[in-house]
C-alpha cells in the first residue's frame, strides 16, 4: 500500500531530548495509532510532519514528494485536531466558516454546515460557551469540510466523555472508507486505539521502538507469567520484558506461538495492545 507520510531518519534535536532517526511509514486509507509516555516525541514527530518546527536530518514525504519541496496548497489536504482548540472564544461556529472559506480552497460551505447540524453545534453560539466535546467536533467539522485527505490527531480525545470519544471515532472509521484518506492519531486512550487503528508505532525516549499492523501485534505477542524459579531456568530467546511482582514474574514475548513450541506448559495469554505497551514502557529490558 502507498505510504500517505513516510520518514526516513528524520532527526529532531533539542538539549535534552532528541527524536532519533526516526524511520516509518503511515500507508494511505489507514488509521495509524501513535503511542507513547508524555515526553516520548509524539508532539515533536507530529510537528515535524506539519512543518511546524525544522527537522535536523533526515527526510519526510508526503504522497511521494519531499516535503520541503511541496507547495503551500499541500496543506490544503491536512487537517489537525488538537487536544485545545486554536479557534478564538468570542467567535462562533459561522464566522469560523466565514474565514475558512478564505484559507482553504477546497472549503465547502454546505459540508461544513451538514457537520455543525450533525454534530448539533449551534452556529451563532459563542465558542466559549462550548463544551470541551464540542469544540473538538467544530475542529473536525473544519478539518473534514476542505477536503483533508490526510487528518492527524493530537491528543485530541483526551479527557473527553466516554459518549463523545465513541461519536469522534465512529466520524474517523466513515472517514477512512475513502481509501485515499488517512489518519494518524496520537493518544493516551489505547483502548480507543484498539477499536480504530490499523497500526500502531510505538515511541519511546526519541525513538521509534516498532509500528506493526495492529492485528498481528495482537495475535503474535504473549505474556506469559511464571514463579521467579521458573524464569531462571527458561532459555530468554524471543522475550523482550520482564516485570518482576511479589506474586511471580510477567514477561513479555515476540512469537507466543515460537515460544510455546518450546515451553507448552508455560501460562501464556494473549494480551490487549495496553498489556503489551505496559510491558514495553515499565518493563526490565531483555532483548
Amino acid at each position: 500500500m502507498e505510504a500517505a507520510i513516510r520518514m526516513e531518519g528524520l532527526v529532531k534535536r533539542y538539549e535534552k531530548f532528541s527524536l532519533d532517526h526516526i524511520t516509518m511509514e503511515i500507508p494511505a486509507g489507514s488509521i495509524v495509532g501513535l503511542v507513547g509516555a508524555n515526553g516520548a516525541g509524539k508532539t515533536t514527530l507530529i510537528k515535524c510532519i506539519l512543518g511546524i518546527i525544522k527537522k535536523d536530518a533526515g527526510e519526510i514525504y508526503v504522497d511521494g514528494e519531499k516535503l520541503e519541496e511541496k507547495d503551500d496548497d499541500w496543506k490544503n489536504q491536512v487537517g489537525m485536531v488538537l487536544a485545545e482548540s486554536n479557534f478564538h472564544e468570542t467567535m462562533n461556529a459561522f464566522q469560523i466558516g466565514r474565514i475558512m472559506e478564505n484559507i482553504f480552497s477546497q472549503w465547502d460551505r454546505g459540508l461544513y454546515e451538514k457537520y455543525l447540524d450533525d454534530f448539533k453545534l449551534e452556529s451563532k453560539k459563542l465558542i466559549k460557551d462550548y463544551s470541551r466535546g464540542m469544540k473538538m467536533k467544530l475542529q473536525i467539522a473544519v478539518a473534514l469540510s476542505h477536503r483533508a485527505k490526510i487528518l492527524i490527531f493530537d491528543e485530541a480525545t483526551s479527557g473527553l466523555d466516554p459518549l463523545v470519544r465513541d461519536d469522534l471515532l465512529d466520524i474517523l472509521l466513515e472517514y477512512i472508507q475513502d481509501e485515499e484518506n488517512t489518519v494518524l492519531l496520537s493518544s493516551h486512550i489505547i483502548s480507543d486505539l484498539e477499536k480504530v487503528s490499523d497500526y500502531i508505532a510505538f515511541i519511546q525516549n526519541g525513538h521509534l521502538l516498532f509500528m506493526e499492523n495492529k492485528d498481528e501485534l495482537l495475535y503474535h505477542y504473549g505474556v506469559g507469567k511464571c514463579s521467579k524459579e521458573d524464569y531462571s531456568a527458561l532459555d530468554k530467546k524471543g522475550i523482550m520484558r520482564l516485570k518482576r511482582g511479589a506474586l511471580g514474574y510477567e514477561f513479555l514475548v515476540r512469537d507466543k506461538q515460537e515460544f510455546l513450541s518450546r515451553y507448552p506448559d508455560m501460562i501464556m495469554d494473549a494480551p490487549d495492545i495496553e498489556e503489551v505497551l505496559l510491558l514495553l514502557e515499565k518493563g526490565e529490558v531483555i532483548s
